[in-house]
């Protein structure tokens, strides 16, 4: 039975990374030179070199990156995380998706904002990088792959 659920984790797997790399392509093919944003958690605010937050509704910042098609770093805007969790208004999700990222990059995530990214289209995608430039390095590389369930222990504590 294990030998079971290994080839269809496999396959799963494989799946997933078609599906990313279908989605990249067509976002390549669609005309014109069109630029990703990328949206990463981090402890601190020091853009490439910040290092990635391990909770992600709970981290001080967001270096947002965005790739040319050629995917040369074309901006790099670190923000203060001010949602509800730092005594803002809205929360951490909705606060990044006003930036229309195409991605999240991050250690994992709760399931109600993994919902919530999925529902607006966006890919969520794990690293175990340590800074924003190891894990924009990653992505680039397609190295990254897809997080598909929220971390159980992430709930409202």
């Amino acid at each position: 039975m294990e030998d079971t659920e290994n080839d269809c984790d496999k396959v799963l797997e494989e799946l997933r990374q078609k599906k990313l790399e279908t989605a990249s392509r067509e976002r390549k093919l669609s005309g014109g030179e069109k630029l990703r944003k990328v949206v990463i958690p981090t402890e601190d605010g020091n853009g490439l070199n910040a290092v990635l937050s391990e909770h992600f509704g709970r981290a001080p910042y967001f270096v947002v990156v965005e790739l040319s098609e050629g995917d040369d770093d074309v901006t790099v805007q670190t923000v203060a995380n001010e949602s509800e969790h730092f005594g803002g208004t809205g929360s951490p999700p909705d606060r990044i998706l006003q930036f229309k990222p195409d991605a999240v990059i991050t250690y994992g995530m709760g399931p109600r904002a993994l919902n919530i990214f999925q529902g607006a289209g966006v890919a969520v995608l794990k690293t175990d990088a340590a800074t924003v430039k190891e894990a924009i390095d990653a992505y680039k590389r397609g190295f990254l792959v897809e997080l598909t369930e929220g971390c159980q222990h992430a709930h409202h504590h």
